[in-house]
């Protein structure tokens, strides 16, 4: 029994319409039309850098209520021209884990409890030790007599990822603490 010829076979859509390299919508599918990016439903977009190495890729976050629904590349970044590693593609599901801590926890020295303590506490915590540190690190002098006014009690590792404008304020706060072991990843 002879097989009835479909009149819609993209093949012969794209003879029949002159289409002969099949660069036309003679082999879109219903589904390929009606089809919409995930973004389309995104609230709003957000430019961000990626969080996991040096190099500060350019992202696009798009979020809907409130939730990150995906993270691409920026084209307009002079860094990665809308480019990610698949590390910084995968960075929606780092935002959006369930497993994610968003509490601030502190774990006491010799101690095997977590504790969540609230934002000002935590700020408070941090603020005595650093005066503590630079307290007890403080040096007016030097060895040969040398007024220096410096700690080594406070030090500082900073991250690539942060912009100029963060590693400069960063600097100051260090460099006016007193101060001088300072050091960043981009250059480790």
């Amino acid at each position: 029994m002879p097989r009835k010829l479909s009149l819609d076979w993209p093949v012969l859509r794209q003879l029949t319409s002159g289409d002969v390299f099949a660069r036309d919508k003679n082999t879109e599918s219903e589904k390929y039309r009606t089809m919409q990016p995930r973004t389309a439903e995104a609230d709003r977009v957000v430019q961000s850098v990626c969080p996991y190495c040096a190099v500060g890729c350019g992202q696009l976050v798009y979020v809907k209520d409130e939730k990150v629904i995906q993270i691409e590349g920026d084209p307009d970044s002079p860094v990665s021209r809308g480019r990610l590693c698949p590390k910084g593609s995968a960075s929606e599901q780092l935002v959006n884990s369930e497993t994610r801590v968003t509490d601030i926890l502190y774990r006491a020295p010799r101690s095997t409890e977590w504790v969540k303590l609230d934002h000002e506490s935590a700020m408070d915590m941090i603020a005595d030790r650093w005066i503590e540190a630079r307290r007890n690190g403080w040096e007016d002098v030097d060895k040969h007599g040398r007024t220096v006014n410096r700690t080594f009690g406070i030090a500082g590792l900073g991250g690539a990822t942060l912009d100029n404008e963060e590693n400069y304020l960063i600097k100051k706060l260090f460099t006016a603490s007193g101060a001088i072991q300072l050091e960043n990843q981009a250059r480790i």
